[in-house]
């Protein structure tokens, strides 16, 4: 029985990628800042830890706590939207510690055991903004963006000792509390040149439109964990799946 870590698992994707391998009968350990049994069923395969991506000592505590496991899905991840002169430089700091360094960080923290084991996988979650720019996003595409180059540098050195390296890749999913999650880092922010440019943002969110479900990442997830065929990105949504055949 192989044995999956996935950060970010509260909500969203990573609640719903949780429940997806626990359902297909592997072992699932579900990270997050403060975990909470009531978000899953009671399953002996199932193991709840603390873990603050952005802190060393706790990335340190939770990968000794998980021990060997087999697929690690660097998925927590937070958002800011607004325009880059109306946002805190703390902001910033904050969202590439957590979307950028956090998985560079727990990605080091796991290597070790994939490379003595000659095998294992790993997979960081992004985004399909950083296929198609959108404005006010700045911040957050590039911590994806960076996150993506690393990604596809890191499946090269690591070939020599089996490991797999795979980008599961979102479109818009409003379905979740991402955004409801960011917007206290968005109070404060929002200057008033920049308004028009918002309610344009706003309002084309509002269209109906294909989104992404957490269920699409999930099973994007599983197929980045279990095809060893897979391509190095899966975009996970009928609107990722389209736009990334649209830029090929």
């Amino acid at each position: 029985m192989k044995t999956i870590l996935i950060t970010g698992c509260s909500s969203g994707f990573g609640h719903a990628t949780a429940l997806y391998f626990l359902e297909r009968g592997w072992k699932v350990i579900a990270t997050m800042r403060t975990p909470r049994a009531d978000l899953f069923p009671a399953s002996d395969n199932l193991r709840l830890l603390p873990l603050d991506v952005s802190d060393a000592a706790s990335i340190k505590n939770a990968i000794a706590a998980a021990g060997d496991i087999d697929v690690l899905v660097n998925n927590a991840g937070i958002g800011v939207l607004a325009s880059l002169e109306g946002t805190p430089m703390s902001t910033v700091r904050d969202v590439f510690e957590t979307n950028t360094l956090g998985t560079i960080a727990l990605t080091q923290a796991v290597l070790p055991q994939f490379r003595a084991k000659q095998g294992g996988t790993v997979i960081n979650v992004t985004s399909t903004v950083t296929l198609k720019s959108l404005p006010l996003l700045a911040v957050y595409t590039g911590s994806k963006a960076a996150v993506n180059a690393f990604t596809e540098s890191l499946a090269l050195e690591l070939q020599p000792f089996n490991i797999n390296v795979r980008l599961v890749q979102p479109g818009l999913a409003p379905t979740t509390d991402f955004g409801k999650n960011a917007m206290p880092r968005m109070e404060n922010t929002q200057l008033e040149p920049y308004q028009p440019l918002l309610d344009g943002v706003f309002n084309a969110m509002q269209q109906p439109q294909p989104t992404t479900k957490a269920l699409d990442v999930a099973e994007a997830v599983w197929r980045a964990a279990t095809d060893p065929h897979a391509p190095m990105r899966i975009p996970a949504g009928e609107d990722a799946v389209a736009l990334a055949n649209e830029v090929g």
